[in-house]
């Protein structure tokens, strides 16, 4: 059996309640999108394998449940976050102007190592729709305010500019990671194995209901 060596990164995605995260993380990880509105209870993750520079890289991605009610039990998922993603809906003003307490309160409770320098990537999300509210004007000038946070306009439905957005992130927690020991090298990590098809392996997606 070969193996290879793996960096272990996780990112966490934060934003109000509807912004569209658990869709955008299901949109990128296992390419899937449902109409259908569910609220996260608690956090939900997913991983997936990217390659960059020649090494293999497990993306674990949180996404967060955005009611207030569930913020003191959330917190706990903050910690050792390589990478935060704040999404708000260009459609809806309130969740744009929701960015700053949600980066504060990452900030305030994840205890990053460098505050200041912590990556935070921002993405307006929901541009499929007609009816915008959050100009890209308002919310680039926004993210230039916080020492240059990168802005993407996304939509989960169809996937626009998802793959540029998580390169970015992916490329901006590996640079944070490295800057302490919280990267994990799995020197004798197996190859998976392969099913069949009648076989179902749900090892990719882990559920998580506090």
């Amino acid at each position: 059996m070969t193996s290879r060596k793996k960096v272990l990164l996780k990112v966490i995605i934060l934003g109000d309640s509807g912004v569209g995260k658990t869709s955008l993380m299901n949109q990128y990880a296992i390419k899937t999108f449902s109409n259908q509105y569910k609220a996260t209870i608690g956090a939900d993750f997913l991983t997936k394998e990217v390659m960059v520079d020649d090494r293999v890289v497990v993306l674990q991605i949180w996404d967060t449940a955005g009611q207030e009610r569930f913020q003191s039990v959330n917190v706990t998922y903050y910690r050792g976050a390589d990478c935060c993603v704040l999404v708000f809906d260009v459609t809806a003003p309130d969740t744009f102007k929701s960015l700053d307490s949600w980066m504060d309160h990452f900030l305030i409770e994840g205890y990053p190592r460098h505050p200041e320098d912590f990556p935070f990537v921002v993405l307006g999300n929901k541009i499929d729709l007609e009816n915008r509210q959050v100009t890209t004007k308002r919310a680039q000038a926004w993210c230039q305010s916080k020492n240059n946070i990168p802005y993407f306009e996304t939509s989960a439905k169809d996937a626009t500019n998802l793959e540029q957005a998580f390169q970015t992130i992916v490329h901006n927690a590996l640079k944070q990671a490295s800057q302490g020991t919280d990267v994990e090298l799995y020197h004798d990590f197996p190859e998976p194995i392969v099913f069949g098809e009648n076989d179902e392996s749900k090892s990719s997606a882990k559920r998580c209901s506090c």
